[in-house]
């Protein structure tokens, strides 16, 4: 006769066989359950991806066409309802990174979408990291108010981008795109008009350039 602590632990070994295998099939999905999981992120299809995440697809897969996991995906397609199942999705990596090493908070300040920015740093996503970071995503997209908030949550205002990328700051990228508010904010907050990239250019060079002389004449002018 089973004594009740015997019929526990077969229940929690039960527990945990056929948690194991769900998440061995969450590793290991199909073609065509990729293709409808990343389709269903695409079209801001929530029921779709609650369905599937954890059970058929991992939270963290990354599309075959374009290299993406679902998050950035999600935030790149604007499909608000979709990043709200993924962020309340305990296995999703808030921080996980497309192919070209993008992240999903990278992608929502290049969007400018602040709710977005919003959710994803209430979840713990990192502001800073080596190389490109959602500053210089913010400074290149034009949003100020992403830019000050990235700030007020401690994002380094000199952050270099990786040295075969060009080794751009913030501001760097702010000129060439010809973003002046981000700029300014940028130069405001003590931003140094005069550092280099690896081409030995400052950002009112790169700006001018890119020929983006409105915003080269803005830093140019800028007065502390």
């Amino acid at each position: 006769m089973s004594t009740p602590f015997s019929v526990r632990r077969r229940l929690l070994a039960a527990g945990l066989l056929a948690g194991c295998a769900a998440f061995a099939h969450a590793e290991a999905p199909t073609e065509s359950e990729v293709a409808s999981f990343f389709r269903a992120v695409q079209i801001d299809d929530a029921k779709r991806v609650q369905a599937m995440v954890g059970t058929e697809v991992n939270a963290n897969e990354i599309n075959p066409v374009g290299g993406e996991p679902a998050l950035v995906l999600a935030v790149r397609e604007g499909s608000m309802r979709v990043l709200d199942v993924l962020l309340r999705h305990p296995g999703t990596d808030v921080d996980a990174k497309a192919v070209n090493g993008n992240t999903a908070l990278m992608m929502a300040a290049f969007k400018r979408n602040m709710p977005a920015v919003q959710a994803l740093l209430a979840k713990g996503a990192a502001v800073n990291r080596a190389g490109w970071t959602p500053l210089h995503y913010a400074a290149a997209g034009g949003d100020a108010e992403i830019a000050k908030l990235l700030l007020a949550r401690g994002a380094k205002l000199e952050a270099v981008s990786p040295p075969a990328s060009g080794a751009y700051t913030p501001l760097m990228m702010a000129a060439r795109e010809g973003q002046e508010s981000t700029a300014l904010l940028l130069l405001a907050r003590g931003a140094q008009p005069g550092l280099k990239n690896s081409e030995g250019l400052t950002a009112v060079q790169i700006a001018e350039r890119a020929g983006q002389e409105a915003v080269a004449k803005a830093i140019s002018g800028f007065k502390r």
